[in-house]
């Protein structure tokens, strides 16, 4: 029996894992703090049961998260057939003196290693800390378009 929208199982899935490892940024949405949607890309990195970023400590992001800490985040390439990984949890965020170590890994995996330790010691220079938001899957949705699809579809 396949396994439905909303099991955290769906992560294990390849579809799941090849947009896990991918050099593409997450869509995190949010709700601003007058109430409306806001969806940002932002780079992440995730450790096997988590989805963690780093971000400036002056973000407007961080002061919507704090009143409201629901998100999703989806990940989804631009190749058919589409792969889509869609994901809800809470944010937590913590304070990280320096650049957030899991910040400096996906700078390495989005531009290489090279790169990647030149933006994270130019990061280092711009800001004193930065701040670790963490996200938990709380639900978690694939689309493959091969073999699972869209609910609306009749399939």
């Amino acid at each position: 029996m396949p396994v439905k929208q909303g099991d955290l199982a769906l992560l294990q899935l390849p579809a799941a894992r090849e947009l896990l490892q991918s050099k593409i940024p997450a869509r995190l949405a949010y709700v601003w703090m007058d109430g409306t949607p806001r969806v940002i890309p932002i780079w992440f990195h995730w450790n096997g049961s988590e989805f963690v970023m780093g971000t400036p400590p002056n973000a407007p992001k961080l002061k919507a998260l704090a009143r409201n800490p629901k998100v999703s985040l989806t990940i989804d390439d631009n190749t058919f057939p589409h792969k889509v990984l869609l994901v809800r949890g809470t944010a937590r965020m913590e304070p990280v003196e320096g650049v957030v170590p899991e910040y400096a890994i996906a700078a390495e995996r989005y531009f290489g290693r090279e790169q990647g330790h030149a933006w994270v010691a130019r990061m280092g220079k711009m800001v004193s800390s930065m701040v670790r938001v963490t996200i938990t899957p709380e639900w978690v949705g694939v689309l493959d378009f091969r073999t699972r699809f869209p609910s609306a579809l009749p399939l």
